[in-house]
């Protein structure tokens, strides 16, 4: 745990050029994970499964290397929250398969909504330091209104996985978005600090 405490990056342009790492990372494991989703996981039960327990897990994983590297869990208590509650959604996915696989949607949903207002708050107190964060915010916003649509289709037979899919491609758009944004950021402060000492 003093690990997750520590204070990796201290530095604001380290920081933003791990955000935007990170940013990349996440919105190719979405692309993957959609494209397997609509291809082979159609024909596997067992596979499309496996892909509902890896996504939450993934997105624990993500928030507690996003905490490492930019200052701990005190200054990044969202997402510290995030990740024993991804953690906790992974297994509650995995367990809900042995009971009825319907009641993953209304655990997905709770989950959307949740994380998604965190994302929210997460990008709220960004915003003053990182560029991009009106995207993630806009994409927590969207989180909870998706969440909010899978508890309502809760018992109505929507595929769980097909669902989730449309849910997992508009998050890596945001997640992408960010990405390029942080970068045409970075580089317009380069060619302004190139440009002040050429002056």
């Amino acid at each position: 745990m003093s690990t997750v405490m520590s204070d990796l990056l201290p530095d604001p342009s380290l920081r933003a050029a791990w955000l935007r790492k990170l940013y990349f990372v996440r919105a190719a494991f979405s692309f993957a994970w959609v494209a397997l989703s609509l291809t082979l996981a159609k024909h596997s039960p067992v596979l499309a499964t496996g892909l509902l327990i890896i996504y939450p897990a993934w997105d624990a994983l993500a928030n507690l290397l996003d905490v490492r590297m930019t200052g701990g869990a005190r200054a990044n208590p969202a997402q510290a929250l995030n990740i024993w509650i991804s953690s906790l959604v992974t297994l509650a996915v995995a367990a809900s398969f042995a009971f009825a696989w319907q009641i993953a949607l209304a655990i997905f949903g709770t989950w959307a909504i949740v994380a998604g207002l965190l994302q929210l708050a997460a990008a709220i107190r960004r915003r003053k330091d990182n560029s991009g964060q009106w995207v993630m915010m806009l994409s927590g916003a969207q989180s909870a209104l998706a969440g909010g649509f899978f508890v309502a289709q809760q018992g109505n037979g929507a595929p769980v996985l097909q669902t989730v899919v449309g849910y997992a491609g508009v998050g890596a758009v945001y997640f992408l978005i960010s990405a390029l944004v942080l970068v045409f950021r970075g580089n317009a402060r380069g060619a302004r600090g190139l440009a002040s000492g050429k002056s």
